[in-house]
């Protein structure tokens, strides 16, 4: 999975929506209805994706291929993008943006209707799907991810077992004590904070939830203060800012490699890196290129228990939604459902399935065995969220208040924890006052 997808999985404060003005509303309330005789749905798609490596590796084509059993009067084209975001905000100007497309965080979810056709009601497709609040307006669903994620420490387990650590650590206390016996007992680099390639450091951001293992986190952020004492986002930062400041972490963040960091960590140079369940693949991968086994690579909940369980949130990826222009509308839902449904892309990188009766991915037994509580955040107040985050200037989904913190940790900038915190919390609760008004 490319970093362009980490980055979506919250995604919408990256951008500001100032070019998307379109002509949607000239077909607001457009539906792309299910097809009831696959043989005679036909037409030529364009599928919009930020996944350059599957297209440029023919996987994507392969998938077409399947699709083509099932609708075989459909042509599926790709488009892959590297900057996708960018890229997309500004074809969005006009009326021919692809017939399937990732949902930019750049579009406001009240202006879903005006760009995408709905995919029915949220009552229905609730029933079957995971994440469907996320894309929810008035009642109708605009679109659907492939596969859920959930944020986690990737981790090496043959490190972590030199250093004496058999079990989890429950609390962050326990989680540095573990990280001071990997220092001083291995030679590997206890953390690893991806400074330098900057997108890592968003992840910290899904720790929300965790801590809390309450479903209704976003809300929280969206009503009160995201950094009170106990709350997830104070949690969560308290933790990176102890790691780096208790020398648990590179000696020079600045200096940081995302694709080197992945065969470091399979080779045991590196201990733990904060993630998501997407890397798992990934890390795996590094490790059989490296010639060590991929089954030392290892993943972990936040070190943090409700009632004597962890808690970790999953939520959605991108999400495909059918061009409200779109001339085949038909075509592009059958492809969305098929993708979702049948394609195997959620097993393919090892990821959660969209389907509520689908079972675990097997890299996530290890969840099962220890009775990890898996949640979904109630999105309700995700559009709030992302107006208070732009006007305040935080950037809960941007890496530069994340890199202050690490480098106030480090003391490469002056001021306390407390003080960066409070700092936070004003600007956050300002913008409170108006966003979204």
């Amino acid at each position: 999975m490319s970093r362009r997808t980490v980055l979506a999985v919250a995604a919408g404060a990256a951008l500001l929506l100032t070019a998307c003005t379109g002509t949607g509303g000239a077909s607001k309330g457009a539906e792309a209805k299910a097809p009831d005789d696959p043989s005679k749905v036909s037409g030529t798609i364009k599928v919009l994706t930020q996944r350059t490596d599957l297209v440029q590796d023919g996987t994507m084509k392969k998938y077409a291929a399947e699709f083509n059993r099932t609708y075989p009067k459909v042509k599926v084209e790709f488009e892959a993008l590297t900057n996708y975001e960018a890229e997309v905000k500004i074809r969005m100007n006009t009326e021919n943006y692809g017939d399937v497309l990732l949902i930019p965080g750049v579009v406001k979810k009240s202006d879903y209707p005006r760009f995408f056709a709905s995919l029915g009601s949220q009552a229905e497709r609730g029933k079957k799907y995971r994440f469907t609040d996320f894309t929810t307006v008035g009642g109708k669903v605009y679109g659907q991810s492939p596969i859920g994620v959930s944020p986690g420490f990737v981790y090496n387990k043959k490190v972590w077992r030199e250093a004496g650590i058999t079990d989890w650590p429950t609390t962050p206390a326990e989680f540095l004590t573990d990280l001071k016996a990997i220092k001083s007992k291995t030679d590997a680099t206890p953390y690893y904070t991806n400074f330098a390639a900057q997108w890592p450091l968003t992840s910290w951001t899904f720790v929300n939830g965790s801590p809390s293992c309450d479903t209704g986190a976003t809300t929280k952020l969206a009503e009160g203060d995201p950094w009170a004492k106990g709350s997830d986002l104070r949690v969560g930062d308290t933790l990176l800012y102890d790691i780096v400041h208790q020398g648990l972490a590179e000696k020079d963040p600045t200096t940081t490699n995302w694709e080197l960091s992945k065969p470091q960590l399979a080779k045991g140079r590196i201990a733990t890196q904060w993630l998501g369940t997407w890397a798992i693949v990934q890390f795996q991968d590094a490790a059989k290129k490296a010639g060590v086994s991929p089954d030392d690579i290892g993943f972990m909940p936040f070190p943090a228990q409700v009632g004597g369980k962890f808690c970790a949130v999953i939520g959605p990826d991108y999400n495909q939604a059918v061009n409200v222009h779109s001339k085949h509308k038909e075509a592009a839902r059958a492809w969305i459902d098929w993708f979702t449904d049948k394609s195997g892309y959620d097993k393919d990188n090892l990821a959660i399935s969209p389907l509520k009766d689908a079972p675990l991915p097997s890299v996530l037994k290890p969840y099962e065995d220890e009775g990890v509580k898996f949640i979904e955040l109630d999105d309700t107040e995700g559009a709030r969220v992302k107006a208070i985050d732009d006007q305040s200037e935080v950037g809960i989904n941007k890496p530069d208040y994340r890199q202050d913190l690490v480098d106030l940790a480090r003391g490469a900038r002056k001021g306390s924890l407390d003080d960066f915190l409070a700092d936070l919390t004003k600007k956050w609760t300002e913008a409170q006052k108006t966003a979204g008004s």
